[in-house]
């Protein structure tokens, strides 16, 4: 059982769930009502949201042990050859499970997972690229849900939206984790750049971020409920996490701001389901 629930904690299910609810709200937005192969995007996302947070957890033994010793594989609770199979593992199911959906999906799916296997190996390890590429996969998750859908372009607002934003979060995270990226010689943009830049960068996605939610709003999109929501339930957010940020230093006291910023995305959730027009 407890080796269960270690495998569990490797997976990091809440991001595997916003994931997967990120692509019922692109199928929710897409209209079609084919929920069957919704759920199954859903499904694959899990999967593979599961599967590339193992493979970087198994990547990032030594700087987990710097910056979240208490995660499974610094503390010891399975070993590292358990997590290497069991991201591979999760991966050949979430491409089997695409393959019921339909050719585009799997594709998607496919690419997907390359990129993520890449984006632990190489591309983490770099200034912006690493940020953007997960900002990238996030927001291929609301197109895949429109994917299975059968109308993906409905979708490609809440891609925007999310891309800007979670590359804003990357780099908050960036802040999280200089110290121990620093000792193991990984360049963020915080330890590339100094973390003062990195704060202005920061500053900068996040007011991105705030405008450009509200664009579905101004351009007759979404309904009125939409910019109600984000205004008293999203903005609120982003503004406690810029005044926290220019004076939080350590990295656990911004790595609950970067949590709490992950929280607030349901809320955004919340306006796109009573806002869209579907």
């Amino acid at each position: 059982m407890n080796k269960v629930k270690s495998f569990y904690k490797l997976a990091r299910p809440f991001n595997a769930i916003t994931g997967a609810l990120a692509v019922f709200l692109g199928g929710y937005v897409a209209g079609t009502g084919e929920w069957g192969k919704v759920a199954l995007a859903a499904l694959v996302t899990f999967l593979a949201t599961g599967a590339g947070n193992s493979w970087n957890d198994y990547l990032d033994i030594e700087i987990d042990k710097i910056n979240q010793p208490q995660r499974v594989l610094p503390s010891g609770q399975i070993s590292p050859r358990a997590a290497w199979i069991f991201s591979i593992v999760l991966t050949i199911l979430a491409l089997i499970v695409a393959a019921f959906i339909n050719p585009a999906a799997f594709a998607i799916a496919l690419l997907a997972s390359a990129i993520l296997y890449v984006y632990s190996w190489k591309l983490k390890s770099t200034v912006l690229m690493g940020n953007a590429t997960v900002a990238a996969i996030s927001a291929l998750s609301v197109v895949f849900g429109g994917i299975a859908a059968g109308n993906v372009w409905p979708t490609l607002w809440l891609a925007a939206i999310i891309g800007v934003a979670i590359t804003g979060r990357e780099v908050l995270k960036t802040l999280a984790d200089y110290e121990g990226d620093l000792r193991q010689h990984v360049r963020t943009i915080s330890t590339a750049w100094g973390r003062r830049y990195a704060r202005i960068v920061f500053y900068l996605l996040a007011a991105a971020t705030g405008w450009i939610m509200l664009l579905p709003y101004l351009l007759d999109v979404y309904k009125p409920v939409y910019a109600y929501i984000v205004a008293c339930g999203v903005y609120p957010v982003i503004l406690y996490a810029l005044v926290r940020v220019s004076r939080y230093s350590s990295g656990r006291q911004l790595e609950r701001v970067s949590q709490l910023m992950k929280l607030d995305f349901l809320v955004w959730f919340v306006a796109v389901i009573l806002g869209a027009s579907v």
